[in-house]
């Protein structure tokens, strides 16, 4: 294989295109009204995320370690969407799309950094419920601020890490024949399929990362849910049972729009249409960034209590 060669010191020329050029959808009419609404949630999601990042920041009794991961979780919505959004607007609405090989790269790098950690995220906040019901008494000894840095870090480092030998597996191929990417951004499996070289490596790495980043994080989060449900049976009696189970909807609501989208996508991948497919895609990216603030807001009692007390003291 090519990138094993490499790594031996034999001299090989690697075919790097100065561009690809984004596919998006083909043939579908008024497709722009399409990308307009994606633009309207974009701004929902940039708002949202703004507001319940500010509203943590701002009250002191937010400042604990169940809400630094839900900063963390509004911080990669807002960054994610950001990376997104605004160069899908770009190339499918002003027809720019045509993207530099760096760039393409570059696009994909923080695109798929973000979405990775958006799984991760809803881990550590799994964690923080399992821990809340099963141990309550050590909860605030076994969930610490320093613990709950500390997971969120290493989340970092090593989504980091992995995308970054993503593209770099990226660089070792060449690309000889099309270089229009099958997609609505530059996308990994539809980037590495154009390659004339041997593409084994990169296939192999988009198989560990769907096992990595979407169904080991879905095996953690089921698995803690599993022993919340085994411990809310012990309690006696349903308005306990009911109350502690409330604790957990939020995350549970946040779970289910974001890996729904996309299991089904992985699912069906070979029997959904290509433009349905884009659609899937782009809604499972945008639309949990919007959804979340929304669902926090709406269904976790701190951050509705902490939000009136901010609006009358501005008032």
């Amino acid at each position: 294989m090519d990138l094993f060669n490499s790594a031996l010191g034999r001299n090989i020329t690697f075919v790097r295109p100065p561009y690809f050029i984004i596919r998006g959808f083909i043939g579908t009419p008024n497709i722009k009204y399409y990308y307009v609404f994606l633009f309207f949630v974009y701004v929902f999601s940039v708002l949202g995320n703004s507001a319940v990042m500010a509203v943590i920041y701002l009250d002191h009794n937010l400042r604990t370690p169940k809400y630094v991961a839900v900063f963390n979780l509004a911080f990669v919505d807002l960054l994610g969407s950001s990376a997104l959004v605004p160069k899908v607007l770009d190339v499918s609405l002003f027809n720019h799309n045509v993207i530099s090989y760096n760039n393409c790269l570059t696009f994909f790098f923080f695109c798929f950094t973000f979405l990775s950690m958006q799984t991760l995220n809803l881990v550590s906040l799994s964690y923080d419920r399992l821990v809340a019901i099963a141990f309550p008494l050590q909860y605030h000894v076994k969930v610490t601020h320093r613990f709950m840095f500390s997971l969120i870090a290493s989340f970092w480092f090593f989504v980091v890490f992995s995308v970054l030998v993503a593209v770099g597996l990226l660089t070792r191929l060449s690309f000889c024949d099309s270089l229009v990417i099958n997609s609505y951004f530059c996308d990994h499996g539809p980037i590495y399929r154009l390659a004339c070289n041997d593409n084994f490596p990169n296939n192999f790495i988009s198989q560990l990362f769907i096992v990595i980043f979407v169904w080991l994080p879905v095996l953690l989060i089921v698995s803690s849910y599993l022993c919340i449900g085994y411990m809310l049976s012990k309690i006696t009696t349903v308005q306990d049972r009911a109350k502690a189970f409330k604790t957990c909807t939020a995350h549970l609501s946040l779970v289910a729009v974001y890996f729904i989208p996309i299991l089904t996508i992985f699912t069906l991948a070979s029997k959904i249409d290509p433009n349905i497919r884009i659609v899937n895609w782009s809604l499972a990216s945008i639309f949990p960034p919007m959804l979340n603030p929304i669902i926090y807001v709406l269904q976790t009692q701190e951050i509705r209590g902490s939000l009136r007390k901010l609006l009358k003291i501005r008032r």
